[in-house]
């Protein structure tokens, strides 16, 4: 038998996340912010003045690759960093007032996205693959944790 990658799970979703990636990525330059740096600013949108740790434990990436993030984003004049006022190691990460003005947009930008590469969907068909690709998630989140 034939193994066809159009038949992978894991082929179709490695190709749908590209596809996402790069259709917001046109959207996000424009506004002067990366994919990678859209779910760190959602977590400061929700709740500014998080910490590093704080950022990490809600944001699925690697400590190297957030520290690497937060750089770029404090280059951009995305967020600022200040001490926190009672652990010296720690640092509180708050958004500038120009990224604050982003939310909208982006927000915006994020939902043009998916309403461009989903827009062939039905209401109830693109709510079942949402919740199809959550639960996806959260089985090879689970997959992980026992190996």
């Amino acid at each position: 038998m034939r193994f066809s990658r159009n038949d992978s799970a894991t082929y179709l979703a490695a190709q749908l996340a590209k596809t996402f990636s790069r259709a917001l990525n046109k959207r996000a330059a424009a506004l002067g912010f990366s994919p990678g740096q859209f779910p760190i600013l959602l977590e400061l949108w929700n709740e500014d003045g998080l910490t590093q740790r704080q950022l990490l434990d809600r944001v699925d990436v690697e400590q190297a690759t957030l520290a690497n993030t937060l750089a770029r984003m404090e280059r951009d004049g995305l967020i600022e960093r200040r001490p926190h006022p009672k652990d010296r190691r720690a640092q509180i990460i708050e958004l500038t007032e120009r990224a604050r003005e982003l939310e909208t947009q982006a927000i915006s930008a994020s939902q043009a996205t998916d309403d461009a590469m989903l827009a062939r969907l039905l209401k109830f068909e693109r709510c079942l693959l949402i919740e199809y690709m959550t639960r996806a998630i959260d089985n090879a989140k689970v997959s992980e944790q026992k190996s």
